[in-house]
């Protein structure tokens, strides 16, 4: 979960980011929030993701950035005043997620009767953020058209993380749909095993190297075969692992 301990400190970005991500085209957040370490740390997370982050502290900066995103991402407990305050002047041009330490029932309810769009209270998990934006976004229609990736016999819808076979839902992990998700987002290329690290685990690759290795072994077991007798997900030695077409 997201707090000062665990997600104070920036994550880890690939060097070279060619992450496939889950944002077809950059969308611009403003994420105000007035903690410098938790900032970052939201900051990193949804540049990870494709996002095109636009960071301020206060309310005056949240006036001034609101003008020119797709979402802002709100702190209530502004330096320069209540946030609580600004969610309808926000809310009547862009999409509003409230993000507070401020998780009571009266604090949540009056947030989304002054237009906020949701209200997530710190501390919160890292991906339900991403979801929640992406949720938000669809609401309002800002977000491209949900993709699939087609794999033999095989849908894969990127945005909703389910994969198909025959109109039945393929029984997957988390961490499973998760990879599946990273490869068919760059179907036929090799993926290197370091993005794979970091995209689904959060963490370089030293931390996890058997992790990985076990689920595309679990992976392959669950998938089986293509209709052509060829299986889904190859072996690119000394970088990593490929979906086929």
């Amino acid at each position: 979960m997201v707090d000062h301990a665990v997600f104070g400190a920036p994550q880890p970005l690939p060097k070279n980011p060619q992450i496939g991500d889950p944002v077809r085209a950059p969308t611009r957040v403003a994420l105000i929030e007035d903690e410098i370490e938790l900032r970052h740390a939201v900051r990193d997370l949804l540049v990870r993701y494709g996002f095109d982050v636009r960071e301020g502290a206060s309310i005056a900066d949240a006036r001034a950035l609101a003008t020119d995103v797709d979402l802002v991402l709100l702190d209530l407990g502004l330096p320069d005043g209540d946030g609580l305050g600004l969610c309808t002047e926000l809310a009547a041009d862009v999409p509003v997620i409230v993000l507070s330490a401020r998780g009571d029932e009266a604090d949540r309810v009056a947030a989304l009767e002054l237009g906020a769009d949701d209200y997530l209270a710190k501390p919160f998990f890292p991906r339900e953020l991403v979801a929640r934006c992406h949720s938000v976004l669809r609401r309002h229609h800002r977000e491209q058209p949900r993709r699939h990736v087609a794999v033999g016999d095989l849908v894969i819808d990127l945005d909703a993380f389910r994969i198909n076979r025959g109109g039945e839902t393929v029984v997957l992990t988390t961490k499973e749909i998760e990879l599946m998700v990273c490869m068919a987002e760059q179907v036929g290329r090799p993926v290197r095993r370091q993005e794979l690290a970091e995209r689904v685990w959060g963490t370089s690759l030293g931390y996890v190297n058997r992790s990985l290795d076990v689920h595309i072994s679990s992976l392959r077991q669950k998938l089986g075969r293509r209709p052509d007798g060829e299986g889904y997900i190859d072996t690119v030695h000394g970088i990593g692992y490929r979906l086929q077409r």
